[in-house]
């Protein structure tokens, strides 16, 4: 088999089954592991997928410029925050993470929502600027531009003082095994304190970044009460999300 065939055949296995092994594609394409890692590495460089330990994982989406991210899919963002919503109650305190999926829910909040929401998103903050019901607490910090999100010691010491109903939880990458991830360390601090000080976890994602995984850990699956998602996936590959015990609700 020519490389260039070995390799569309790595593509194809990983979009079928989420990841890959470096043995066994040693011994199943009968290769050298070294010809394996050269293969993933040259696919890797191209952001076909993405490096780990043993093997690969999809490449993660939610890597994507903000401005990119915030034309991609609206029709599908805009289901899924119509979902969110209707798990939202008056009375409650929320924290809606920053992201373009949780700025869809920020428009999409009924104006008959009597509720207190504090974000670490200035476009959230502004969406929510002329909401008749919502009181808006903006946390402070470290404006992290790419993200569009404040980060910082300042961010996380406001977070220790919270104790939310429910967060809304802007999603990067999140995969069966490896759990939720995301491309930046000082974000991960910010989603683990949101996470660590809510009762109810409610991660909204399109289908697109299910199965991916990015640098930095944030948590396991189990950390999640509930996934908010497209009918993009497969109901098998959405059982791997409820067996950690998961809520899937599909926009």
């Amino acid at each position: 088999m020519l490389t260039v065939e070995r390799r569309q055949v790595l593509l194809e296995q990983l979009a079928r089954d989420g990841k890959l092994v470096a043995t066994e594609l040693a011994a199943a394409f009968a290769v050298s592991p070294d010809t394996v890692r050269r293969d993933l590495q040259e696919l890797a460089d191209a952001g076909l997928l993405r490096r780990v330990h043993g093997g690969a994982l999809p490449p993660a989406v939610g890597a994507r410029p903000y401005s990119t991210r915030e034309e991609q899919a609206p029709a599908a963002k805009a289901a899924i925050a119509q979902a969110t919503t209707r798990l939202l109650r008056s009375g409650q305190l929320i924290i809606l993470d920053a992201g373009t999926t949780t700025l869809e829910v920020a428009r999409h909040l009924p104006a008959e929502l009597r509720a207190t929401i504090i974000t670490n998103s200035p476009p959230i903050a502004t969406a929510l600027a002329e909401h008749p019901g919502v009181d808006v607490t903006v946390l402070g910090g470290r404006l992290e531009k790419a993200a569009r999100a404040t980060v910082g010691a300042a961010t996380l010491e406001a977070l220790h003082a919270i104790r939310a109903d429910v967060l809304v939880l802007g999603v990067c990458s999140l995969h069966p095994e490896i759990g939720i991830t995301v491309g930046d360390l000082e974000e991960s601090y910010v989603k683990r304190a949101m996470i660590a000080n809510a009762t109810e976890v409610v991660a909204v994602s399109s289908g697109e970044k299910l199965g991916s995984a990015s640098q930095f850990v944030v948590g396991p699956l189990e950390e999640l009460t509930h996934l908010v998602t497209d009918r993009s996936r497969s109901a098998a590959e959405l059982d791997r999300y409820r067996s950690h015990g998961v809520e899937v609700v599909i926009a």
